[in-house]
């Protein structure tokens, strides 16, 4: 035996080793906390505390109600102020988990910090508690005892009698350093900081903090060699409510979890602990959901969550038979026999209850935006749906631009997980499946990505950084590289891999089948392979190549590191701009703040009374409500589709129409101006929303692609010219466009001219008070607090032409005009091809009553059309190069001799005349190359040139056909 002295002197080293260790474990948690937490503050030092973006408005606003009046009047809270006339209960239509955590530490910091700054610091504060509850998953599903075997093992392990474990130690799990990389890489990932900003006081800052709570506890629940682990399955349920509270994309966390319980039955990993867990998380945190006013019987009833529910009352059938298999002693034909008589009168009994309950229209819908996910190219068949870039399918660009080098390493870590397999370790695998899989469909979903790719991540540079270290410090300290198998602080000993149900096998008698086992020898292929691994390493060469591979590793990730951190801080810039206050420059390059928005919002506040009435598009109705304190037309909140299409069709429409309509709902218009993503630009998507309501609008066009801009320097179409928000628009800014005096007073434009606010003009007072008077709204019960409000009589005949928009998978309406949806499909497939349909379709009703004759002087038509025209239009429009719709327009009318539909075009736009593709031709040089003499003296009449060169250097002339110049020759 060593003597005491000999054994003290040797576990220095392995002293100094662990203080080491400790020491960058505290090290990786302390950098993960303060960064995660100081790179979200770039906003605030930037801009100070201020509410970002239009939603974050809504929320702040909630919140001050919350604070000030307390919960009981808060889920009672009718709001007349939002989505006039109608208003909208706002207590059984948010999802109220933020407000409530603010409040909470709001009244726990006390007069220390406004609610105000609270609100805007939150998505700091949770953006580091998500971090490290990352962290936590991560290691949860590295530690050894639950990756004990690789997926090819638990693969054949399904058609296995005698169930095949891993050995019972593995070379290395570092699981803590794996959950220390994973929290630093989720301190400061994009996809993580695009929704957790300081300033960003959305519903997701908080929710992923609570999803990935949720996950954590799950997978927790299912630690192996632990009998009471699946008492943290309670926690799970508490974090699933929490989430349920916050945020609808609780729906994802639910079917996560639920198809994590489902694929471990077919993995043949079911046992007492799964079922135990399952059923607890299901049990409670649907119970305690279901309390939610938004979310109410939803998880019930709704398709979008009758999976998990399936899955729970399967387990409790697969739980059933298993214990009567187990109490009767069954032999496997037994077994294989009782479970088919079971399950076929549950499927049978099931089928049942769902034929008796689906006419009654019992069973929700799937969302739109949930249907989205699953059609091609994410085209929903709702305009309002399909106009918001967000739900826009993510590009690789996309992904590479909010994972960075996550692209590359997430892949790696996932092929890990499939080497230290087991019930927890698959559930990363099933989560970055399903996150990649949506986030794909949808770019907004790129967020879900952020845990499951820092995980997948942290498993990769952790478990190999790991390894490095270890190999490296046991050189340095001259011992051998297995100085310290385990960095986990979790023991090595061996009973710790027996499995539980091993262990409540013994004493059972022979026979009988335990059908809660699992696994009971071990596979020594896998530990014969290991062991000549390990064997060839020890050799004096495998030394050698294991410390130059750790330099290298080590070298590669501290560079990497570095890079992706710098990279992340840029992005993180840019991803801190507030919306509402915007930086800019001057033409002098002076840099200055344009706080344009804020200070018209103001405006409204200080200069208009108090139940004045703000027409604008939905996208600013929170911070006009919250900032102004003044009723809007629409918000984000987006509940009502016909109600939205109704704004959109008196912006899209005409002026005197738009105006008719307005005057019943509203004292004032507010219009975004100055260019960018101003109305104007948004316009086209509001002419569809309007459309899909008010076919009128653009009769058989369902994209209304009549509406919008012909070339690329903003010239608008007919359609739009005439249209309420163009005229409003460019009041006195563009060339003869005003704004009639007697219905419309500019009363403020701000001074970077991003917001102009007009006053209407002869509002109907009629309408207003109508609308005012208490008796003329419907409550559900006499004296209730929920009593919407009603659209004046004066807008009958307007609101008696909609067609109520009908969802495509809204099977319990029967009002879904599917001819409708075929062509707005048809449609979005061919852009250019309905551009022009509906452009003809517009000429053709516009000079139905004048048709060019025949017989009509051809010059007295080329003079009319020349006053048209201007010069400053004409040559900006011929010095324009580019392939556009105008340009195929013209190309197929002239090009096919259509003399008559030429004509047509000239009388409504002349301009068309002067347009020119990308090589530089256009209609004279179709004219020559087709000979088409009508069309060449009219161009030529018009002013276009058959002298001027293309592309090629090539005139008119030179693109007649040899017959027509020669014939041209022997004339001459």
């Amino acid at each position: 035996m060593p003597s005491s002295k000999s054994s003290s002197s040797n576990n220095v080293p392995e002293l100094i080793y662990n203080l080491v260790w400790l020491g960058l474990v505290a090290y990786g948690i302390s950098f993960a906390s303060y960064w995660a937490y100081h790179v979200r503050l770039l906003a605030i030092e930037e801009f100070g505390p201020i509410i970002h973006e239009f939603d974050p408005y809504f929320n702040f606003r909630a919140t001050e109600y919350l604070y000030e009046h307390g919960w009981k009047k808060f889920v009672t809270w009718f709001d007349y102020m939002v989505w006039y006339p109608l208003g909208r209960p706002v207590g059984t239509t948010i999802y109220p988990g933020m407000q409530v955590a603010a409040v909470f530490l709001k009244n726990v910091i006390g007069n220390r910090m406004s609610l105000n700054d609270i609100c805007v610091y939150i998505p700091a504060w949770f953006g580091v508690i998500a971090s490290l509850l990352t962290g936590l998953m991560a290691y949860e599903c590295s530690l050894p005892q639950n990756g004990n075997v690789t997926v090819v093992t638990t693969f054949m392990n399904i058609f296995r009698t005698n169930k095949v474990s891993g050995p019972e130690t593995r070379a290395c799990s570092p699981a803590v350093e794996v959950g220390v990389v994973t929290a630093c890489i989720m301190a400061v990932v994009p996809a993580h900081l695009m929704r957790s900003i300081g300033g960003g006081y959305d519903n997701e800052s908080v929710a992923v903090t609570a999803m990935v709570l949720t996950f954590y506890l799950w997978v927790r629940s299912l630690r192996a060699n632990d009998d009471k682990s699946y008492l943290w399955s309670i926690g799970a349920g508490l974090a699933y409510f929490n989430m349920a509270a916050t945020w609808g994309g609780y729906v994802f966390v639910l079917n996560m979890i639920g198809v994590h319980a489902a694929a471990l039955v077919l993995l043949g990993r079911f046992s007492r602990k799964v079922y135990r867990s399952y059923t607890l998380f299901y049990f409670i945190g649907t119970l305690l959901a279901i309390q939610i006013p938004v979310v109410g019987m939803t998880p019930l009833k709704s398709l979008e969550q009758l999976g998990p529910c399936a899955v729970f009352f399967g387990y409790q059938v697969l739980f059933f038979c298993r214990y009567h298999i187990i109490k009767r002693k069954m032999s496997r034909v037994q077994a294989l026999l009782f479970y088919a008589t079971v399950f076929m009168v549950t499927i049978i009994v099931g089928s049942i209850i769902i034929w008796s309950l689906a006419p009654t229209g019992y069973f929700g819908p799937i969302s739109s935006r949930v249907r989205g996910l699953f059609v091609k190219h994410t085209r929903t068949g709702n305009p309002l749906v399909d106009s918001v870039a967000e739900h826009q399918p993510a590009s690789q660009q996309a992904y590479f631009q909010y994972l960075h080098y996550l692209y590359y390493t997430a892949p790696v870590g996932f092929l890990f997980v499939f080497m230290y397999f087991g019930d927890a370790p698959s559930f990363l695998v099933l989560y970055a499946i399903v996150a990649y899989f949506f986030s794909a469909k949808m770019v907004r979903l790129v967020l879900l990505l952020a845990p499951i790719a820092s995980a997948l991540g942290g498993v990769a540079v952790g478990r190999v950084g790991a390894w490095s270290v270890r190999i490296l410090l046991s050189w340095f300290l001259g011992v051998e590289d297995d100085l310290s198998t385990e960095t986990n602080g979790v023991g090595t000993d061996s009973k710790a891999n027996v499995s539980e149900t091993s262990k409540k096998g013994k004493g059972k008698k022979k026979g009988a089948v335990d059908a809660f086992a699992a696994e009971t020898p071990k596979d020594s292929g896998f530990v014969a392979v290991t062991t000549a691994i390990k064997s060839a390493s020890k050799s004096k060469e495998g030394k050698i190549l294991k410390r130059i591979l750790s330099l290298l590793f080590l070298g590669a990730f501290v560079l990497m590191g570095q890079s992706f951190k710098d990279y992340c801080w840029m992005l993180c810039r840019s991803l801190s701009q507030a919306t509402i206050v915007i930086k800019g420059r001057t033409r002098d390059g002076k840099e200055v703040l344009v706080d344009d928005y804020r200070d018209a919002y103001l405006w409204l506040k200080d200069n208009t009374p108090a139940n004045s009435r703000i027409l604008a598009w939905w996208d600013y109705g929170y911070q006009i409500t919250a900032i102004a304190n003044r009723t809007t037309i629409a918000d984000g909140n987006t509940w009502n589709h016909e109600h939205i299409a109704l704004l959109g069709r008196v912006l899209t429409t005409s002026v005197d129409e738009g105006y008719e309509i307005a005057r019943h709902l509203a004292d004032y218009v507010l219009v975004w101006a100055g260019g960018g993503g101003d109305d104007l630009a948004k316009s086209p998507h509001l002419a569809r929303i309007a459309n899909s309501v008010y076919r009128t609008m653009c009769p058989n066009d369902p994209t209304c692609r009549a509406f919008g801009f012909i070339d690329k320097h903003g010239t608008p179409s007919a359609m739009m010219k005439r249209s309420f928000l163009y005229n409003l628009h460019s009041h006195n800014i563009r060339p003869g466009v005003t704004a009639d005096p007697a219905k419309f007073k500019e009363v403020y434009r701000s001074r970077y001219g991003k917001v102009r606010i007009y006053k209407l003009l002869g509002v109907s007072r009629a309408s207003k008070e109508w609308v005012a008077n208490p008796k003329n709204k419907l409550c559900d019960v006499p004296g209730s607090w929920f009593c919407r409000g009603q659209y004046p009589p004066a807008l009958k005949a307007i609101l008696d032409e909609k067609k109520d928009f009908g969802q495509l998978e809204d099977f319990n309406r029967k009002n879904v005009d599917e001819e409708y949806t075929k062509q707005y499909f048809e449609n979005m497939a061919d852009p250019t091809k309905a551009k022009e349909q509906a452009r003809r379709v517009e000429r053709e009703e516009k000079n139905k009553n004048k048709k060019i004759s025949k017989d009509e002087d051809l010059n007295e038509l080329i003079k009319k059309w020349k006053a048209k025209l201007s010069d400053e239009d004409r040559d900006r429009i011929y010095n324009n190069w580019a392939d556009t719709d105008d340009t195929t327009l013209m190309w197929r009318v002239v090009s096919t001799s259509n003399v008559m539909e030429f004509k047509e075009i000239m009388s409504d736009q002349p301009e068309l005349a002067f347009v020119r593709s990308a090589d530089g031709r256009g209609p004279m040089w179709w004219a020559y190359e087709s000979v088409d003499k009508e069309i060449a003296y009219i161009l030529t009449m018009l002013g276009v040139s058959n002298k001027d060169k293309d592309k090629y250097g090539m005139t008119p002339y030179d693109l007649l056909p040899e017959k027509e110049k020669k014939k041209r020759k022997n004339k001459l």
